[in-house]
């Protein structure tokens, strides 16, 4: 595996077929560019500062497994047209 500026560089592919892994490593701090056809796709990086998240709105309050984002869009559209 090719590492650049501490990023390692994997496969498309590889990472479909081991994203589980990938997440795992990357919760624990490492950083991945993806290449497809050698080309980069995109980045995976750990999640810096979780306490600058906040919760806008908790739709497991309306429903235990929350709300697909398809019903918050169709009711987006009906508000707005």
């Amino acid at each position: 595996m090719k590492t650049i500026n501490n990023t390692k560089i994997i496969g498309l592919k590889e990472f479909r077929q081991n994203a589980e892994s990938f997440i795992k490593r990357v919760n624990k701090g490492e950083s991945f560019t993806v290449l497809k056809r050698s080309t980069p796709v995109f980045k995976i990086t750990p999640v810096e500062e979780e306490e600058n998240w906040e919760t806008v709105a908790d739709f497991t309050k309306i429903k235990k497994d929350g709300v697909s984002a398809d019903k918050i869009l169709a009711s987006l559209r009906k508000l707005h047209g």
